[in-house]
């Protein structure tokens, strides 16, 4: 999906679209239709009780000034607000990427819009017409995206400088789409790092990919139990930005368990296949760290990704094994699907040891706990840093990628106690989201700033959203290029 900017409706286009805010239908400039089309729309839209709901879409055939058909639409913008206009122009996309026009126009007229709402609105066009039919081959013509180009008229000349950038997130999330939708067949770690390098080759980031060998070698223990069971080897994958001076970077650290059985603690079978999107943490900051170079961020950050495959084999893991990680602490194994801790403590000893970032921020599709307890609706956040978790809670804000504040206590971190080993892997049933945070915390070194986000229930979706359709969402790649922005790049 391309999309432009113009002065004017470009000529002979088959479709043009008029936002109108919630309740203005009547004070909605509808001029540029000419005088009979827009008294006709006018009219219709009274007729059909569009009231400019967010996302809302009434479309017409208006006779022209010339006799002819005008093919128009009004779309609602809700209060004006940026998530309206995201909501809007997901619509859009969601209403004629399939059987529509191959082109459209969304002429702004004279509605008073924000630079940062025309983002928004524009990023949800392109962002809701992403598919992946890479494996359809009986698909019909008549079920395959027609819509392949969308230009906004009237934006401000704010809004259209900053849309670059904001291209940029969107290429972001096109990789952390791809690599969370691949089946793991296809996706495994070691593919990932080469699907990845590929992707940002020739963006300035420094890459080091570190094989079993090398982390058998630094004692890395913790994150190879999880994947001595697959015949697919771990890898460990580090994306570097340089462009921030000499400040200490921030660190971005991923789950990338490429697919999860549950290991010897095998799951049910019922749903298994989704676990090939277990990786979504790692896919966010894969996605993250390409948005990152493409807009030249002022920021040191590194972006590092644990990957695995959790398989069930004679050589895996065992429940009530016991493990050593590369911080030389040791690890209970009690069940082996509670693998993605295993995974990210060596990660984050391994970024700490090796670049002394002041600040971590791990993502990972953690537990099942984080969706009982919020469902689809937001991402999970614990942080050791007041000032980290409001920066985060801000960008969350702004970019419309939602995250809620869980806590984080001694009380907590006692549960997951061991008899036999420093720590053991789960605690008991309850507070399962915040044992695994108080898991992941042991790890972090004294003085550095550090956030967990867990976001099982946000990189996948099984109905389609305001900016994404039923699928991979690309869920953490606007949070944390805003989190950059707003809180680094200063």
């Amino acid at each position: 999906m391309k999309l432009a900017f113009a002065a004017a409706v470009p000529v002979d286009c088959p479709l043009v679209l008029l936002p109108v805010a919630k309740g203005a239908l009547a004070d909605a400039d509808l001029s540029s239709l000419g005088t009979r089309a827009a008294g006709f729309v006018g009219e219709a839209a009274k007729a059909a009780a569009f009231e400019g709901e967010a996302g809302s879409i009434a479309e017409f055939y208006a006779p022209g000034d010339d006799d002819g058909l005008n093919r128009v639409a009004l779309v609602g913008v809700g209060g004006g607000e940026a998530a309206d206009w995201e909501k809007a122009g997901g619509a859009v996309t969601a209403r004629y990427l399939v059987g529509g026009p191959a082109t459209l126009a969304i002429d702004l007229g004279d509605v008073d819009v924000a630079a940062g709402s025309v983002a928004r609105f524009g990023a949800a066009i392109v962002q809701r017409g992403w598919r992946y039919d890479v494996y359809r081959t009986t698909l019909a013509d008549k079920k395959k995206p027609s819509l392949t180009a969308v230009t906004i008229v009237g934006a401000s000349d704010a809004a259209q400088a900053g849309w670059a950038d904001q291209d940029a997130v969107n290429q972001g999330m096109e990789l952390t789409r791809t690599l969370v939708t691949e089946p793991a067949n296809i996706l495994y770690p070691e593919s990932f790092v080469e699907r990845v390098t590929a992707s940002v080759e020739g963006l300035g980031l420094s890459v080091e990919v570190l094989d079993e060998a090398a982390m058998t070698a630094l004692g890395m223990g913790s994150l190879l139990c999880v994947s001595q069971g697959s015949r697919r080897e771990a890898r460990l994958l580090a994306l570097k930005w340089n462009g921030g001076g000499d400040a200490a970077p921030t660190a971005l650290v991923g789950k990338g368990v490429t697919f999860d059985t549950g290991g010897i603690s095998i799951k049910p079978a019922a749903g298994m296949e989704d676990m090939k999107w277990d990786m979504g943490g790692a896919g966010a900051v894969a996605g993250a760290m390409k948005t990152l170079a493409l807009r030249k961020a002022k920021a040191n950050v590194i972006g590092v990704m644990g990957l695995v495959e959790n398989m069930p084999d004679g050589a895996a893991t065992r429940p009530g094994d016991v493990v050593t990680s590369m911080s030389g602490q040791t690890i209970e194994v009690i069940n082996t699907d509670a693998e993605g801790r295993l995974v990210l403590c060596d990660a984050v000893t391994w970024v700490q040891r090796t670049h002394k970032p002041a600040t971590i921020v791990d993502l990972a599709t953690l537990t099942g706990a984080m969706i009982v307890s919020l469902g689809n609706e937001y991402g999970g956040l614990f942080a050791n840093d007041e000032d980290l978790a409001r920066d985060l809670l801000d960008a969350s804000a702004a970019s419309g990628d939602k995250l809620w504040r869980f806590p984080l206590a001694d009380a907590y971190d006692k549960l997951i106690d061991s008899p036999i080993a420093d720590m053991k892997n789960v605690g008991p049933r309850g507070a399962g989201s915040i044992t695994a945070a108080q898991f992941i915390k042991r790890f972090v070194d004294e003085g550095v700033r550090w956030a967990h986000l867990d976001i099982a229930g946000m990189v996948w979706s099984d109905k389609d959203g305001t900016h994404y359709g039923k699928g991979a969402t690309g869920y953490g790649v606007r949070l944390l290029d805003r989190f950059v922005r707003d809180a680094l790049e200063k």
